[in-house]
């Protein structure tokens, strides 16, 4: 096992062990334990008591955290010409169709989130290889394909992310930075966990949540008590 360095052992000994810390001394915490000489992103992970692989168990959504991500979200909007105004107002990093199609197909990813139309869906089919591994493939369920273009570009810039549950049954989401105050940190996280209760699916027995985990970049985790959510 690797040694760790001063500031490990540091951050290490601040943690009571076996502790179930509430959302509000997990937050405060965090930022105590985080020294890393860029802003580290602060994350949950929450194991759900459900089976992925059942469709009625699929956890999946969106939620906008009332402090944003502290990220700089860069939007593709894939629109048809009229659209294309309103999506450039709303905020959108870049704005076209057929030339972004192209590089998209020549291996040209390097954006957060792409928004669409319904009626653009088709010409996105072929380019799932590309931009389904890498989360980026539009879906109506998470509000990136729709007919109100500038209100879903604004959405994301705000703050709006999607989640989904993995084959492990795991739901991991970045919602802040170290640099957030603990308040906000706090309240992004209420925000996913609260949207994660109501969305527990009637087919999931026993124990909803199981385990949660506040880390930043590169520091422990510190586990969270469910029963506080």
């Amino acid at each position: 096992m690797a040694k760790l360095t001063k500031k490990q052992k540091e951050a290490h000994s601040k943690i009571e062990k076996d502790k179930l810390y509430s959302v509000t001394e997990a937050s405060a915490l965090i930022k105590e334990i985080t020294n890393t000489k860029f802003d580290a992103s602060v994350d949950l992970a929450v194991r759900l008591g459900v089976d992925p692989r059942k469709a009625n168990q699929m956890v999946r959504g969106v939620v906008t955290l009332p402090h944003g991500t502290g990220k700089d979200v860069k939007v593709l909007a894939l629109v048809t010409p009229d659209k294309e105004a309103e999506a450039q107002e709303a905020g959108a990093d870049y704005v076209g169709l057929d030339e972004y199609l192209e590089k998209i197909k020549n291996g040209w990813t390097d954006v957060d989130v792409i928004i669409t139309m319904p009626s653009v869906m088709g010409k996105l089919g072929p380019l799932g290889r590309v931009l389904g591994p890498r989360g980026l493939m539009p879906n109506p369920k998470t509000g990136t394909v729709t007919m109100d273009v500038a209100k879903a570009v604004s959405e994301v810039k705000a703050g709006k992310i999607d989640f989904k549950v993995d084959k492990t049954g795991i739901v991991h989401a970045a919602i802040g930075k170290a640099s957030f105050s603990a308040d906000k940190i706090a309240d992004n996280a209420k925000e996913l966990l609260d949207t994660l209760n109501k969305m527990k699916p009637t087919a999931a027995k026993g124990v909803y949540m199981k385990s949660i985990f506040m880390s930043s970049t590169m520091s422990p985790s510190l586990q969270l008590d469910p029963k506080s959510v």
